[in-house]
């Protein structure tokens, strides 16, 4: 499931800014000035205030458990490797494992990105999103997976109060990124980047998620 030998990038994040659809509840991306360019500025800055899970983002562990780690305490490796997109468009309300058993073999990369969406909704907040079933995720871990990502905004149903995916990521020790826009990346193998911030104290991080196409050898 080769990318090809050429060095395309494919960038999976979705666009930030003020209106951009958030959970219901979360804190929306807002932006104000705090100088200028003109006589008493020689710069022009802003002050931002959002919820670390607006747009694509890296849950951190302290998301859903007290004791967890936050965000800037993760170890970058699940961030960034060998990875495979697979397609499971209208699967219905969570990704199984026969939605992606097709794609699923001995040459299993440690990440796996999924893509339910024909288009991902950037411009507004999709409440029947897709989830993951928590069955999946704990095949996955068992198949050697590190890190999950989807094109929803969750990986748990939106109306979900005990979220049951979320504790297999924590039971099973799965790093997990949302809102990944995946609607131009064929299925295949790629190189997976997106590294979250450095937040010491933070639940989650947004990430400049990209792919970039492996380098086959003769």
């Amino acid at each position: 499931m080769n990318a090809g030998r050429h060095t395309a990038l494919w960038d999976i994040s979705a666009p930030v800014h003020e209106g951009c659809p958030v959970f219901p509840g979360d804190a929306p991306y807002e932006q104000q000035w705090s100088a200028t360019l003109g006589p008493d500025s020689a710069v022009n800055v802003s002050r931002l205030t959002l919820s670390p899970h607006v747009g694509t983002h890296a849950d951190a562990p302290l998301h859903y458990d007290n004791a967890g780690a936050a965000v800037g305490e993760l170890p970058l490796d699940a961030f960034i490797g060998p990875c495979r997109v697979v397609h499971a468009m209208g699967c219905g309300p969570f990704v199984r494992w026969q939605h992606i058993a097709h794609a699923i073999g001995a040459d299993l990369p440690p990440r796996l990105l999924l893509r339910t969406y024909a288009r991902m909704p950037v411009d507004r907040w999709d409440g029947a999103l897709t989830a993951i079933a928590p069955e999946t995720l704990e095949r996955l871990a068992d198949a050697g997976v590190v890190l999950v990502g989807i094109d929803t905004a969750s990986v748990d149903p939106a109306d979900s109060h005990d979220l049951p995916s979320h504790q297999v990521l924590r039971r099973r020790g799965l790093r997990v990124l949302e809102n990944l826009v995946l609607d131009t990346v064929p299925e295949g193998d790629y190189e997976l980047i997106a590294l979250p911030l450095r937040l010491t104290t933070a639940d989650a991080s947004p990430v400049r998620a990209v792919l970039r196409a492996l380098a086959q050898t003769p």
